[in-house]
């Protein structure tokens, strides 16, 4: 597939091994597996194996290619999928006015809700290209436990409160009872955007990707970006697809998103969604409420929620 290409780094992510390739005037995107993770070697089957499944409900590039490393001859993985024009969704979102947010937020939840509705049989991570699932059982009250070594800047009244709130959540999410596809990643630095019509182009960097909770997604896409437009038209194309009410799925959402928070939380120093990630986190368990943000200090639901919520049809 590539014959002597030239190969420009992409812009962001964290890994620095996806390159743009451009062969006798052809373009792809490389991905270069020198650091494949806890996925190992099956790395870039897995990623091959999730974009041919979801192509066609999901934008997503087109796999032209995927390599096995070859150890012997000191060669990584390497995946090759078409390229796909459009403007990184994190350069989009902040230009954005109220009716804009509101048009790619609704976009989103559409999107988070396919995702939600492809289902799986057990939470867990993919184990090679047949997305054969390795099961995981912890629930959020161990997983928080797992990590407050981490936390030990925070108050003792800190650390009881998100103790506290992993619990409620826990119980919150036990409620839905079935797993599903989780991008777990799906925020605006993981989107290609038409600038013109707001329409996603490609949802790209899967590598996070597991077996999970259905709202998992839309609590990602929900974490940082508080605006009404942006959560009210994610929310509300979210419960349009799949139904429910918007409130108890925001607060599923923001507590299926406590698990993500917690893990970047505990890498606080590494890279900016971490330190952000931190701050929301203790926000969130100063306030003993997931919808606190940095700078308030919740005793009751604020004004305008019915029962912790901020929705309502």
């Amino acid at each position: 597939m590539l014959d002597d290409p030239h190969l420009t780094p992409l812009a962001g992510g964290w890994s620095g091994e996806t390159f743009l390739a451009d062969a006798a005037g052809e373009r792809s995107v490389v991905r270069i597996y020198a650091r494949p993770g806890g996925r190992g070697e099956h790395a870039a089957e897995i990623d091959s194996a999730l974009l041919r499944l979801v192509r066609g409900l999901v934008p997503v590039p087109e796999v032209l290619e995927v390599r096995r490393a070859q150890p012997a001859a000191d060669l990584p993985a390497m995946l090759v999928t078409s390229y796909v024009a459009g403007e990184r969704g994190d350069l989009v979102v902040p230009g954005l006015d109220g009716e804009g947010l509101g048009r790619l937020g609704g976009h989103l939840g559409r999107l988070a809700a396919t995702l939600a509705g492809m289902p799986t049989l057990r939470p867990g991570t993919f184990r090679d290209g047949t997305l054969a699932v390795r099961p995981v059982d912890v629930d959020l009250g161990e997983w928080v436990e797992g990590h407050l070594a981490h936390l030990a800047h925070w108050s003792p009244e800190e650390r009881t409160g998100l103790l506290e709130v992993a619990g409620t959540a826990q119980d919150l999410l036990d409620t839905t009872g079935r797993t599903c596809l989780v991008h777990s990643d799906l925020n605006p630095k993981n989107l290609l955007v038409d600038p013109a019509t707001l329409t996603v182009r490609a949802l790209v960097d899967w590598e996070h990707a597991h077996s999970g909770h259905p709202h998992t997604d839309l609590g990602n896409l929900l974490r940082f970006e508080r605006r009404p437009s942006w959560v009210e038209a994610a929310v509300g194309a979210y419960v349009d697809r799949l139904g429910g009410e918007p409130g108890r799925t925001l607060d599923l959402a923001r507590s299926a998103d406590v698990w993500a928070l917690v893990d970047l939380a505990a890498r606080r120093g590494q890279h900016p969604v971490a330190d952000r990630a931190h701050d929301l986190l203790r926000a969130v368990a100063g306030a003993r409420d997931v919808h606190a943000v940095p700078g308030t200090r919740w005793s009751q639901p604020p004004a305008g929620h019915d029962g912790g919520h901020e929705l309502r049809r």
